[in-house]
């Protein structure tokens, strides 16, 4: 029987260089006589596949991959292992994956492939990206070989506060993306799955650059601490205009969301603050903007907030972003506009492909429309529902 010894990888990885990921899988995978073992890692673009170099290697380290017509690609886009005949042998591409989330790709060369290989791939999936997972906690390495180029500060900033951005737990699942990838300021998304419920936001901080993402840095820790007390929909959100207020004194302020699904039935409840209104996703079209009065900003004061409620239906998704997507211009000056995001949502938003593929879509429609990156920051998140599980 082919297996991949997790354990024995493990301990070496805990005392390991953290560089040294590519020979503890050549070694881990050594049962399946693979060859050529290189490990790509999605850059923060989610564009290209950025090549690990294995230190024990004499070979020339291979160029990057783009995740649009490569087979690394495919295989990082659609999550299945995929194959080529070499002469060599097969060259096969195993997704990598941090939980629920997709890092990259590992890519072997084996003298066969059957159906007891291919298993034992997926596994060495599974342990590159646990591996990456625990050593990204202590070392650069890995966000640096994602960078294709210079971060600006507010962006790395931004970054460090995303939770993953794919996630399948149970009833749900979920997926975003920030733009423009290395300069993103004031935009940011949160979610966590917290046994009986589900909770999500979405913020937008004034301006862009470090004083956004300083705000949005704010509002996020503000959220994640009322969250963790507790505190229903209606305390965070008045606590989180308070925070910001008491910590300014120019009217800075975000625009946001705060919303729950309740697992075992699928009721939303949300609250707006002065944001752009979420859209539901019901059998691959969307069929309504949710409703919801909302207050000013958080930072400039007003109302207390408005619980709004929603039944969702299994399979329901609901989508949420930033006026970033809405508001990008192309070069005549046109926006890209409320009905023009429902309609490109309604081309992408099929019942049969995850969300992750469907944010990826809309993404790179907007980039599409502008004719690069955003100029402001633009901010997709997708939450679905699927049901009571019995």
């Amino acid at each position: 029987m082919l297996t991949i010894d997790f354990g024995s990888a493990l301990r070496t990885a805990s005392g390991s260089d953290p560089a040294a990921i590519p020979e503890i899988l050549t070694k881990a995978a050594a049962v399946l006589d693979v060859t050529d073992l290189v490990v790509y890692l999605i850059d923060f673009g989610q564009s290209v596949l950025e090549p690990l170099p294995d230190r024990a290697a004499h070979a020339e380290v291979p160029g990057t991959e783009s995740v649009a017509g490569s087979m690394a690609g495919r295989a990082f886009t659609d999550q299945e292992i995929v194959s080529s005949d070499r002469a060599e042998g097969v060259r096969v591409w195993i997704p990598v994956r941090e939980g629920s989330d997709h890092t990259g790709v590992v890519a072997v060369t084996l003298p066969v492939v059957d159906e007891p290989r291919l298993r034992a791939c997926a596994e060495l999936g599974l342990l590159a990206g646990y591996l990456i997972s625990a050593q990204a906690r202590c070392t650069d390495i890995y966000n640096l070989y994602r960078r294709r180029r210079s971060m600006s500060l507010a962006a790395s900033m931004q970054w460090d506060l995303l939770p993953p951005l794919v996630l399948r737990a149970g009833a749900i699942a979920v997926a975003g993306l920030v733009e423009p990838a290395y300069d993103v300021g004031g935009d940011c998304f949160d979610y966590a799955a917290n046994g009986p419920s589900f909770d999500f936001a979405v913020m937008d901080a004034m301006g862009h650059g470090l004083g956004s993402a300083v705000i949005a840095s704010l509002a996020m820790g503000c959220y994640r601490h009322g969250r963790r007390e507790g505190r229903q929909l209606a305390t965070m959100h008045t606590d989180l205009g308070s925070t910001i207020e008491s910590h300014y004194d120019d009217r800075s302020f975000a625009t946001g969301l705060l919303g729950r699904i309740d697992i075992e039935t699928g009721v939303l409840t949300w609250t707006n603050a002065g944001h752009p209104l979420p859209l539901l996703i019901r059998n691959g079209r969307v069929v309504a903007e949710l409703a919801c009065p909302p207050t000013p900003p958080w930072g400039i004061g007003g109302a207390s907030p408005t619980v709004a409620t929603e039944g969702l239906e299994p399979g329901d998704g609901v989508l949420v972003y930033t006026d970033g997507v809405t508001e990008a211009r192309d070069r005549d000056g046109r926006d890209l506009g409320i009905e023009r995001l429902i309609d490109l949502t309604d081309r992408s938003a099929s019942d049969l492909l995850r969300p992750e593929r469907i944010v990826r879509h809309l993404v790179q429609s907007v980039r599409d429309h502008l004719g690069g990156d955003p100029v402001d920051d633009a901010t997709v998140m997708l939450v679905r529902w699927a049901g009571p599980q019995r």
